[in-house]
């Protein structure tokens, strides 16, 4: 008899360091889409290829990501579209709630979508948001281990759970993201996501599982967690990290000062996807945290 390969959710558990692994999005546009997705959101399966490459555009121009949502279970298709805005950048984050009738008017919406006050496209979100990928078209891990949690979270925070497409990193799943802070979660299971989801109701970052605040870069993601564990800060808002000289910078609300050093390492090759070639992980982590 065959023995099945390990799942590639298993085989990243194992050595891979989740820290620095949320992808960078300062901002965020997601669209509930009750048909079927494609491999990717924008690859034209669901919206059409024209609309689809003028997305894409205005998105990268933007920062922003787009994602498809829909309720946890079985959903079905209504008149209106509900859309989901959110910048992630500390102590400026914001979240609003609108409805649309064509996806086309995401046009119009993408490029207001930035740094500063909330646009007032919609109404203003002051729960968290948890967005849980279940796109089994990416990647089988990604269903089959986070359609359960969105289910239980869906029961403890009624209204505020969506299941959504490729967060990146199905390798991490259950994979989660909260909005409008665009921190990011991987393994956990259902009472530690309801832990984490309860900490960002009282302003809070959940330790475990916790994979980087999407606003920053992968190595400012873990300078951040580095000097987090340093402090035992976990004020959501408590740190911003400066990305832009030679040297990583996180700045605490307070005036303090850290340098972050950090290194490129390699694991040994594992497929980065269930069904994908084998190839190296090279996760990036804090080597030294200077304090102030």
């Amino acid at each position: 008899m065959t023995t099945a390969a390990p799942t590639c959710s298993a085989l990243s558990a194992v050595d891979e360091p989740l820290p620095g692994t949320t992808a960078t999005a300062p901002g965020y546009v997601c669209l509930e889409f009750s048909s079927a997705w494609g491999r990717d959101v924008l690859d034209g399966t669901a919206l059409g290829a024209e609309l689809s490459s003028e997305l894409s555009a205005r998105a990268d121009a933007a920062g922003v990501r787009i994602m498809f949502i829909r309720r946890p279970g079985r959903d079905t298709a209504r008149p209106t579209k509900t859309v989901l805005v959110a910048r992630t950048e500390p102590g400026d984050a914001w979240c609003e709630r609108l409805e649309i009738t064509d996806p086309a008017e995401l046009l119009e919406i993408v490029p207001r979508v930035v740094a500063g006050p909330p646009p007032g496209l919609g109404e203003a979100v002051s729960e968290p948001i948890v967005l849980v990928c279940a796109h089994g078209k990416r990647d089988q891990c990604c269903a089959v281990l986070g359609r359960p949690i969105a289910a239980a979270l869906q029961t403890e925070f009624p209204g505020s759970v969506w299941e959504c497409s490729h967060t990146g990193g199905h390798r991490f799943a259950p994979s989660m993201i909260l909005l409008p802070t665009g921190c990011s979660y991987g393994r956990l299971d259902a009472a530690q996501s309801v832990e984490a989801v309860h900490a960002a109701a009282r302003g809070e970052v959940y330790a475990t599982g916790l994979r980087g605040r999407s606003t920053w870069g992968a190595a400012g993601q873990v300078a951040e967690l580095a000097v987090r564990d340093v402090v035992g800060d976990h004020s959501t808002d408590a740190f911003t990290v400066d990305e832009t000289g030679t040297e990583l910078l996180v700045r605490h609300r307070d005036g303090r000062t850290w340098r972050v050093d950090v290194e490129t390492r390699e694991l040994p090759a594992r497929p980065a996807s269930c069904g994908a070639a084998p190839k190296p992980v090279r996760p990036v982590v804090a080597t030294k945290v200077t304090a102030p």
